[in-house]
């Protein structure tokens, strides 16, 4: 049987769905499976144009986190530059925690706080 297909994994997929209802008037959510693992899309439906992807590998207890900033070239094709990552994410308890921060600009802040970083440093060595 497929790992897409075992109850454990149908199980931490609806826990999740049941999760972000709470922001469904912030986000659209969409469930992808692959070879190793399964992934939730949350696109951002106002405020700012970001990606949200949480992945779920089918053989440890761990998760991730990636967000992404949402842009188009010319020729309106989406382009993702990453904002923020977080690995190793233990449980879902842990999971909901730093979604939540997430969510609520946690990544935000942190990329805009390492660009004037960047620019300081660059001030500093002109």
């Amino acid at each position: 049987m497929e790992k897409k297909y075992e109850l454990d994994t149908q199980i931490q997929v609806n826990k999740l769905m049941k999760k972000l209802g709470i922001w469904k008037d912030l986000f659209s959510v969409k469930i992808n499976f692959y070879v190793e693992g399964w992934a939730a899309y949350l696109t951002e439906k106002t405020i700012y144009p970001r990606l949200i992807v949480i992945f779920k590998p089918f053989d440890c207890d761990y998760f991730s986190i990636k967000s992404f900033e949402v842009s188009y070239d010319a020729k309106a094709n989406e382009i993702h530059s990453e904002i923020y990552s977080r690995d190793l994410i233990d449980g879902f308890q842990n999971l909901f925690v730093e979604l939540k921060e997430v969510i609520y600009g946690k990544d935000v802040i942190t990329s805009i706080s390492a660009e004037l970083i960047d620019a300081k440093n660059m001030d500093e060595i002109n």
